[in-house]
């Protein structure tokens, strides 16, 4: 394993360049740093040398939840500060929206699994007396989580920025096109944005837990995520986990414990059928005015698309690990291709 931390770590020292990047070499800078992942997971998973402490902020999409309560506990016997910053309520689908210039109330409803009650602040510590105060909520959407989790705990516990935004594990993986709906992966768009690495991890249905946020299998996927973060720091050589713009989105199939590890990428193939329809109610008894709404179904693995490199394919036997960039930016081919065909219309 020494052999592989070595080349790992050669690999990381060669592509020094992803650590500076413009905004038109974006793309390139991903593709390199996809290397970087390729020679940590190239270099074997097995018993990591001293891991360096890190500040860590845990922020999901899902609300308070076994997988959140796992990774905290797992982390911290590791040896890293960790703090949780997640929405009040089950915020799936949402995205990267914002209540921007709109006050937090007090709690209208109590929190999902009693983070907090009825008439709590809309923001702050987590007021559930068995998780200490490293917990923090938000009555808001993932991203506002986030952001609460940078600019206010963050600050408080260290005066400066976390030097790790990990969201999640979700319930439920986040593949193929339904990342752009994802909460958890735009609380990773966010921290990219402010320079911080960060890693989106998504596990299968069956970390879903109770409001005694008990899971074993939450667990398992925490362990596994201990076991990444060891190997990425094993090449770090002391400086961030990941090269700026470029964060990873990682998915666990429905049985993580012994899972390989594979590099992947995000396509366009899709693991869910997300459809809008006229009428929500079930067939044939519809009386009255019609219930139209989006509808939702998992599909089937052999039917979520032909590209066995893409996630949606991977995470359903391997832990499937991509590199993202940061934000939309187009490859250089790409806007090429259409300077080309708007040339006239770019020139007036």
């Amino acid at each position: 394993m020494l052999g592989g931390r070595h080349r790992a770590s050669t690999m990381i020292r060669a592509h020094s360049g992803c650590r500076r990047v413009s905004a038109s070499d974006r793309p390139t800078r991903a593709r390199r740093c996809s290397l970087v992942i390729a020679a940590v997971l190239v270099a074997g998973f097995g018993p990591a040398s001293s891991v360096l402490a890190r500040n860590i902020l845990i922020t999901n999409d899902d609300g308070l939840t076994s997988n959140v309560k796992y990774l905290h506990d797992v982390l911290k016997a590791a040896g890293h500060d960790v703090i949780v910053a997640v929405p009040c309520q089950q915020q799936s689908g949402m995205g990267g929206a914002l209540h921007i210039m709109k006050p937090l109330g007090p709690l209208a409803t109590d929190c999902l699994n009693g983070a907090a009650r009825k008439g709590d602040p809309g923001a702050g510590p987590i007021t559930r007396s068995d998780l200490g105060a490293d917990y923090h909520y938000v009555d808001g959407t993932p991203v506002m989580a986030t952001l609460y989790g940078i600019d206010v705990a963050s600050q408080a516990r260290w005066g400066k920025a976390p030097d790790l935004v990990i969201s999640g594990p979700n319930i439920g993986r986040n593949v193929g096109g339904i990342v752009v709906s994802s909460g958890t992966v735009s609380n990773v768009q966010y921290a990219m944005m402010r320079g911080i690495p960060a890693i989106a991890l998504s596990a299968s249905t069956a970390t879903e837990s109770g409001p005694d946020l008990v899971n074993p299998q939450s667990e398992v996927v925490a362990r596994r995520v201990l076991q990444l973060m060891s190997r990425l720091e094993a090449s770090a050589n002391g400086g961030p986990l990941l090269p700026v713009a470029t964060a990873l989105n990682v998915n666990f199939p429905d049985d993580p414990l012994q899972a390989p590890w594979k590099l992947s990428r995000i396509g366009t193939t899709m693991a869910y059928d997300v459809r809008f329809v006229s009428d929500m109610r079930p067939k044939p008894a519809r009386e009255g005015q019609p219930l139209p709404g989006l509808t939702f179904r998992i599909l089937p693995t052999d039917k979520a698309g032909p590209e066995v490199k893409d996630e949606a394919a991977v995470a359903s036997a391997a832990i499937s690990v991509s590199v993202m960039q940061m934000a939309y930016d187009a490859p250089k081919p790409l806007q090429s291709r259409a300077v080309q065909r708007f040339k006239r219309l770019l020139s007036r």
